[in-house]
């Protein structure tokens, strides 16, 4: 194994990106709110947007208003928690578009996914303590 990186257990720890489906609500403002999220993360086009993002709520600067906490809610068929994930540090890192139609004659509602790196999850009991 001359020169080779060693894999052993206890080594650093890799997640995969946390992608979520939603329906965007009817003011689009669910959709704006992590659209302005990643706007203010990414490139802006002016600096007013990344600062506008790191101000908290007494109006200080703080770097970690960059990340939020999540929890994903596991329902069974009535609609009851059976498991609660919880994840640590999240920020998004894509959006997808909106796709317009005008030709339907349907009522269709929009969707669109984000996906979200992150420090750490956590699965818990319906309880929201106990870890399952």
């Amino acid at each position: 194994m001359y020169l080779k990186d060693l894999d052993i257990p206890g080594d650093k720890l890799t997640y995969g990106d946390f992608s979520l489906r939603f329906m965007v609500d009817e003011n689009m403002e669910n959709y704006m709110s992590v659209h302005n999220w990643l706007t203010g993360l990414g490139f802006p086009e002016t600096t007013k947007q990344f600062k506008d993002l790191i101000i908290n709520n007494e109006g200080q600067r703080d770097l970690n208003e960059q990340f939020s906490d999540g929890s994903l809610h596991i329902l069974n068929s009535n609609f009851r928690d059976v498991a609660i994930v919880k994840f640590r540090d999240l920020f998004p890192v894509s959006l997808t578009s909106l796709e317009f139609e005008s030709s339907d004659s349907d009522i269709n509602y929009f969707t669109a996914e984000v996906t979200f790196k992150y420090t750490v999850y956590n699965v818990l009991a319906a309880d929201n303590r106990t870890p399952l």
